[in-house]
């Protein structure tokens, strides 16, 4: 299954004050943290009993990651999500037409 969603990096995100001073750029923490949450979001959701949504499982585990170029304040990312029947999801986050990263995630078992 192929999934894709956009993040905008909003010039003022906290993650820039001190990464790094005169050449601002998104902590590779922050881009595993948006591709996790993309995959949780989009690939595991549930409805809960009183009818709000949730998701099945909260974690995934990180089996690779590769950061291939940076960055910087006001741009607008791609994350693309290719999931396996085995219960990964390799993802690759672009800007434009560059990639900036890409993995592999271990997806938590549906309940």
């Amino acid at each position: 299954m192929h999934s894709e969603t956009t993040l905008h990096i909003a010039p003022d995100h906290p993650a820039f004050a001190g990464h790094f001073p005169g050449t601002p750029i998104v902590p590779g923490v922050v881009l595993l943290d948006a591709a996790v949450h993309a995959v949780l979001k989009m690939l595991r959701p549930v409805t809960t009993i009183d009818g709000k949504n949730g998701r099945a499982g909260d974690s995934c585990q990180i089996s690779s990651a590769k950061f291939l170029s940076p960055v910087g304040p006001g741009e607008t990312l791609t994350i693309s999500l290719d999931t396996t029947a085995a219960g990964s999801a390799r993802f690759e986050i672009s800007s434009g037409g560059r990639k900036v990263a890409t993995g592999t995630l271990v997806l938590p078992p549906l309940p």
